[in-house]
């Protein structure tokens, strides 16, 4: 032992003392768990010479907090010295797991916690193995863990208290999060060659479980398979991936609907209420000029992990979207919308007839058949309103990688295009300021798509913004191709307002046209956009009369092109201009011309028909049908080039691409995992109940 680590454990611990001053001056008697902690930590042996020693020592409430402010106390050196206690104490702590008394076994759980919080919180070079070291030991580590794994997994499927089946989960889930970087955390090696898989799925298969566990065992999941997802094979990925129990992954569908349904409650109720006559509105307004909106920014966030585990769901088990599109009536929620205070004076002040609408509004939204994807649906159009906040910025793109997933898979579209299979799905739109925020009272019953496409044609028309989200824009397009990929396919008929698209994307040309300087300097490739713009009309117009509802539906096309021609004879003059520099954005730029050669095609060929006709009959201006009837009648003379691969496009791949998203944004929910299962003390009494109780 070195002189300056003696020297250390002395200064922080000095020799036990049985007393300790308290609050009110007088002399307090320590707890007896306390001086037996201050023995540990001075390197001595208290159970030296006292047999029944473990036996008394796990029926002692532990105090979680002093074990933690020891460790902080403590040096790494001093820590090296103080390695044989510990193995002992977290050795003895997995053998009480075993143990018939259930006080022994909480106790046991919030000391292993205790210890592993406190280790890992001590800044190690080579995190992984140090902190296996000081815990476990070496040479034990193996053996141990392997017990402690095997001991978890008898209380997740034995008959214990489903309080302390929950804190076992919850002691996972501070082994989880032990390192900021969960791939760094080589305590999880062990749940790798130990798996808690099993015990997981048993939970999201048992209903009654599964009200009370089933949220924490999808986020343990979820964190688990996030460790060294992209440097080797995870057990828990492979076996999420080939999970075919229709009770588990539809329990998980629940859990994930649950928490995304609260969410969109809890929004529903705010925004309705903002509007509840004009004294609330008053307060919300005064309110919010001195509220921040950091706890809707939370509640964004702490959907996180949600999200990741429904994107994982549907990432890698092709089982999952029946799942997704199970079909149930919610119940009504359990929890009545809070009223606001108001002062009874006036009846015209009291704005108890509004929330009596809004209790109606959400008692007739609980009654309509309803699924997950409907759910995420109206989900993503709360989180996609605002996007310059980085955490919702994260969120929306999650929520639009999970929105691509859906619409690759071939079931996934073939449900949501089935048109004996309908849904109302409510969509909230952003607040602007040449229309008033609103929430479509009677939302007509229609396939899945409907809805999808409506999510994106909004997001199109509300982000045209200074902050511009073009990576955002991309995904949302890359969506809308992939549908029509589907519909061109399978010959798919949809009855859907078309010209909404149409006149987004026109509108979102012109954006990019107006801020030509100022977007180039922050994004080059605003070609790369357009060009996806420009394809999606191409889309339309090579295989429109395979998809589109009707001919009428395809002579509106042209006219829309033929009547805006204006801004797609600017965008090719624009990409020409590009053309002919030796900047970066020259090959994109002359990418984009070739893209356009049709779109120039039928403005060439049918805008001086139309100009002659309104020539020969003395007209200034001509009427839709009026232009249409010149289209329907020139359609024989207009010549198109076939372009290639306007069907196809690139699958969706996590890795490369998106591995630094997927980093940050585990690492942030790991963070967050962390705080919320700091203190499982709080939760010591009533497990005690409980365990008392059976």
């Amino acid at each position: 032992m070195s002189q300056e680590a003696t020297t250390d454990l002395k200064r922080t611990h000095g020799h036990a003392a049985l007393l300790r001053k308290g609050s009110s001056n007088k002399m307090a008697l320590k707890e007896k768990i306390v001086q037996i902690y201050e023995a540990f930590f001075q390197g001595e042996d208290p159970s030296s010479g006292n047999p029944n020693f473990w036996d008394e020592f796990f029926l002692l409430k532990p105090n979680i907090p002093y074990i933690e402010s020891e460790f902080d106390k403590v040096s790494g050196e001093g820590l090296m010295m103080l390695k044989e206690n510990l193995n002992a104490l977290f050795y003895r702590a997995v053998e009480s797991l075993k143990e018939e008394n259930t006080i022994r076994v909480v106790n046991a759980i919030y000391t292993m916690a205790a210890l592993v919080r406190g280790v890992c919180r001590k800044n190690f070079g080579d995190f992984g193995f140090d902190v296996i070291n000081i815990l476990i030991g070496f040479d034990a580590a193996e053996t141990v863990m392997q017990e402690l794994v095997e001991n978890l997994n008898q209380i997740l499927n034995g008959e214990y208290p489903t309080a302390l089946k929950q804190q076992v989960l919850r002691f996972i889930m501070v082994l989880a999060t032990a390192a900021d970087n969960i791939s760094l955390n080589t305590l999880l090696e062990y749940l790798m060659i130990n798996s808690v898989f099993e015990s997981l799925i048993q939970i999201l298969g048992d209903v009654n479980l599964r009200q009370m566990l089933g949220g924490d065992a999808v986020q343990v999941l979820t964190l688990l398979v996030q460790y060294r997802k992209y440097e080797s094979a995870n057990p828990y990925i492979v076996k999420l991936s080939i999970l075919d129990d229709e009770l588990a992954l539809t329990g998980y569908a629940q859990v994930v609907l649950g928490a995304l349904s609260d969410f969109n409650r809890e929004y529903h109720c705010r925004s309705t209420e903002a509007q509840a006559g004009w004294f609330s509105a008053f307060a919300s307004m005064v309110g919010n000029m001195f509220v921040p909106d950091e706890k809707h920014i939370s509640a964004v966030r702490a959907n996180d992990l949600v999200l990741l585990a429904l994107y994982e769901a549907i990432h890698l088990n092709r089982n999952f979207i029946t799942a997704l599109t199970h079909t149930h009536t919610p119940s009504t929620p359990t929890t009545p919308p809070s009223s606001p205070t108001v002062p009874v004076s006036n009846p015209l002040n009291d704005p108890a007839p509004e929330l009596h609408k809004i209790d109606k509004a959400l008692l007739e939204q609980s009654s309509h058949p309803t699924n997950l994807l409907v759910t995420f649906l109206e989900y993503s159009s709360i989180v996609m309103q605002d996007t310059k906040d980085e955490t919702k910025h994260s969120n929306a793109k999650l929520c639009l990688v999970i929105l691509t997933c859906i619409a690759e898979d071939q079931y996934a579209n073939s449900l949501m295009h089935d048109v004996n299979i309908n849904f109302r799905v409510t969509l909230h739109r952003m607040p602007m300021r040449h229309r008033k925020m609103k929430v479509e009272k009677d939302t007509p019953s229609r396939p899945l798509v409907c809805a999808l496409l409506d999510l994106m044609v909004e997001f199109t028309m509300s982000h045209m913004m200074k902050s511009f989200p073009l990576e955002l824009y991309n995904r949302c397009l890359g969506i809308i191709q992939r549908v029509l990929c589907y519909q061109k396919k399978c010959r798919v008929r949809l009855q859907y307002p078309w010209k909404e698209l149409w006149t987004a994307l026109i509108n979102l040309l012109k954006y990019l046209l107006s801020n030509e300087s100022n977007l180039l300097k922050k994004h080059n490739n605003i070609f790369h956009l357009s060009s996806k713009v420009v394809n999606i009309f191409n889309l339309f117009i090579t295989y429109g009369d395979t998809f589109l509802p009707n001919p009428n539906s395809y002579d509106e096309l042209y006219y829309e092109i033929i009547r805006m021609h204006q801004v797609f004879d600017n965008l090719y003059s624009m990409a020409l201009r590009y053309t002919t520099s030796d900047g970066e954005s020259k090959e994109s730029a002359a990418r984009l011309t070739n893209h356009l050669v049709n779109v120039k095609a039928i403005i060439n060929h049918f805008s001086p028909k139309v100009d002659s006709w309104a020539a020969a009959n003395q007209l200034s201006s001509l009427t839709e049908e009026q232009v249409l009837d010149v289209v329907r009648a020139n359609y024989d003379s207009l010549t198109l080039k076939l372009q290639d691969s306007l069907d196809q496009y690139e699958r969706y791949s996590e890795k490369p691409r998106e591995n630094a998203f997927f980093t940050n944004l585990v690492r942030a929910v790991v963070m967050d995992v962390r705080k919320s299962v700091s203190n499982l003390s709080q939760y010591h009494q009533h497990v005690l109940q409980s365990v008392s109780e059976m």
